[in-house]
């Protein structure tokens, strides 16, 4: 059974602009790099290590999880 890619880097790159958007980057343990997702600063936040040895469908739920927090508060 072919196991999920594990989170073993990622970054949040914090752009300049009105309207930018932080983006979490990451890099997978197969060597991959990719875009994650953004997020609206102003109601969720993260830290890079928030990320480490997650998948990315769990990196995915753990952005959901916060943002379903902040709707319910």
């Amino acid at each position: 059974m072919k196991k999920d890619p594990i989170i073993v880097h990622a970054m949040i790159d914090v752009p300049t602009g009105f309207f930018a958007l932080p983006v979490v980057n990451i890099k997978l343990d197969t060597g991959e790099y990719q875009k994650l997702f953004d997020y609206f600063p102003d109601e969720i936040s993260f830290q890079p290590s928030e990320f480490l040895g997650l998948t990315i469908r769990e990196a995915n739920q753990l952005k959901f999880n916060k943002d379903k927090a902040y709707l319910q508060s």
